[in-house]
């Protein structure tokens, strides 16, 4: 069979935008509140203004951005009741994929989900590496993860962590960031065991303790308002 028979379908312009955008807020690259000009996007993105149109009008029927009379676009600030909120969300239903995708395991997402654990290793051994890397190969890993359970959950779970507009990453603190890692190790040793309910107990766990930590830490703690959701 050849290559093109297997590649994925190509995305469009405006998917690739989307995506771009859902990334850039995630990694705190566009931060909540911030004047989005869909010109610097389109320049950034290498694309012409409509699809960046398009993708932001996506993106403000996902909740992800707001429209202000005369201000134009900009992403979401998300409360700490909000935050708090949307963490257990993703706590509970975190809990079931791991669960699922454990049962589930195959080698070779098994093996895509140990590469992801050792680049992440590695980009945390490195001292020039940025907390917004960091941030999207925590991301990649705990995909690799949930790649096992179903497409449902997992389209679920991207919905979670987009609907999320923090003002940065946790991933900014190094200490912090050791430790997730070390529980991704922990989730990791469960998964190779096959313990399905520790790896979700953990999961669940450790997406409470990045919780703990925004709410701890003023630097990283959403400061909007419930009426801007």
């Amino acid at each position: 069979m050849s290559d093109s028979a297997t590649s994925a379908p190509p995305v469009s312009r405006t998917e690739y935008v989307t995506s771009r955008i859902k990334e850039d807020v995630a990694n705190g690259v566009i931060a909540p509140g911030e004047l989005i000009k869909q010109t610097v996007l389109a320049k950034r993105y290498g694309v012409s203004p409509t699809p960046v149109r398009e993708a932001l009008r996506i993106l403000e029927a996902d909740g992800v951005i707001t429209y202000a009379p005369h201000k134009g676009a900009s992403v979401r600030e998300m409360s700490p009741e909000g935050a708090h909120d949307l963490y257990r969300l993703r706590a509970a239903a975190e809990y079931e994929a791991t669960e699922m995708a454990t049962s589930r395991m195959t080698p070779e997402i098994l093996a895509r989900v140990e590469a992801k654990y050792r680049e992440l290793s590695d980009l945390l051994a490195d001292r020039q590496s940025t907390a917004a890397q960091l941030s999207v190969l925590n991301k990649e890993f705990h995909f690799a993860i949930y790649e096992a359970s179903s497409p449902v959950v997992v389209e679920y779970l991207e919905m979670l962590w987009t609907r999320f507009t923090p003002p940065t990453t946790i991933f900014r603190d190094r200490n912090a960031a050791l430790k997730l890692h070390r529980e991704h190790e922990a989730i990791l040793n469960a998964i190779r065991s096959g313990n399905a309910k520790k790896a979700a107990e953990l999961t669940s766990a450790h997406t409470l303790g990045a919780s703990k930590v925004r709410e701890e830490q003023p630097a990283v703690r959403p400061a909007g308002h419930d009426d801007q959701i």
